[in-house]
């Protein structure tokens, strides 16, 4: 456990560490919040006060990621799995196709869904692998008439992260970021949607943003129900209906957390730092510990590895629980460690887990 203020070393995939200084402004707020005399979860999400914090969240996240007017900010709830199907509900016309990269669990979701509205089909796919890789850019191949095309990001449960996105011309392209958002320098304008459920780097569960282009918005189906419109929400600043309100003010918050850091070529920068004190104990350990993802695609969010054999991977991870290591399980769909680095995991729990890898490896050769 860390000694210094005796929080968990915190690797969860999600929901996932929150920067300690942000929770400690909340925790000062939570009964009184500036001067209102109610807590940020007691007040109207028309209030005076809210309104500040939703456009507040809604402005530091444009400011970011240098967000143009041409795209809408939304605040949904839901979570991604949601977006699977209002994204083709939305944007799959009758007689279109949808191209998805496949490259692991989430997208094979998103295509699932998808299929319940229209006709999508994979443009690359890398399971034969077991998903240890990012599709090759020149593999992908998608039609000039497609609605859109569909990628997840960063996957969480085997350690891969696209390091540059296919260029898709005049078909949309949409960018599951859950796990990755916000967690370096990204080119929006590359996108018609990126969308990101905020549990990973955001905020605490609940919500969910949205970053639309207009364009699409306006052309996009209207016989589907009003609160599955995302122009319902555009239109309404994103309060067509009561929003999570708390997760809203935690998501700005976190966000003005990332300014004073630097911004993202900053979390970005620390994040590489993060990631690498833990793939070079990997790396380093003559095949004790053996990476899933392949070196090109390996994940600066999510690390994925195994341990020489199954029965020293059982000890290592009840080791590490008892050493104050909190989330190093792999997802159980694959097994194996996982450990999530997201932007408010410290630099000092990524030395701490690096420093018990290699002693664990001493200890058990």
């Amino acid at each position: 456990m860390n000694p210094s203020n005796h929080r968990a070393y915190n690797f969860n995939a999600g929901p996932s560490a929150l920067p300690l200084e942000v929770l400690e402004k909340a925790q000062k707020e939570l009964t009184n919040f500036r001067g209102t005399g109610m807590s940020i979860m007691e007040m109207s999400h028309r209030s005076a006060a809210f309104e500040e914090v939703h456009n507040g969240a809604i402005s530091r996240l444009r400011k970011l990621y240098s967000i143009s007017d041409e795209y809408e900010v939304l605040f949904l709830q839901g979570g991604a799995s949601l977006q699977f199907s209002m994204i083709p509900m939305n944007f799959l016309k009758a007689g279109q196709k949808a191209g998805y990269v496949m490259s692991g669990s989430w997208s094979e979701k998103a295509i699932k869904e998808a299929k319940l509205f229209g006709e999508p089909y994979q443009v690359a796919s890398t399971k034969e692998n077991q998903y240890r890789n990012i599709p090759s850019l020149e593999n992908i191949e998608f039609n000039s008439e497609d609605a859109y095309v569909h990628v997840t990001s960063n996957n969480t449960i085997y350690g891969t992260q696209w390091s540059k996105f296919p260029n898709t011309g005049d078909v949309p392209l949409i960018a599951d970021m859950s796990s990755d958002i916000m967690s370096k320098p990204v080119d929006v304008n590359q996108f018609g949607m990126i969308y990101a459920g905020a549990q990973k780097n955001l905020g605490p569960s609940g919500v969910t943003v949205v970053i639309v282009r207009k364009d699409l918005l306006e052309k996009a189906n209207t016989e589907i129900p009003t609160i599955l419109k995302y122009s319902t929400h555009a239109d309404n600043n994103s309060l067509y209906n009561t929003p999570p309100t708390f997760g809203i003010y935690m998501l700005g918050e976190v966000l003005n957390w990332i300014e004073e850091k630097g911004g993202l070529e900053a979390v970005a920068k620390n994040n590489e730092e993060k990631a690498n004190l833990i793939y070079d104990a990997i790396d380093d350990s003559n095949g004790f510990y053996t990476g899933h993802a392949t070196l090109e695609s390996r994940s600066l969010m999510n690390i994925t590895f195994r341990v020489a054999d199954e029965k020293l991977e059982k000890q290592f991870l009840v080791e590490a629980a008892e050493a104050g290591f909190v989330g190093l399980a792999g997802h159980r769909s694959v097994g194996g460690c996982r450990a999530s680095t997201y932007n408010a995991v410290p630099v000092e729990a990524c030395q701490a887990l690096r420093e018990f890898m290699i002693e664990f490896q001493s200890s058990n050769s």
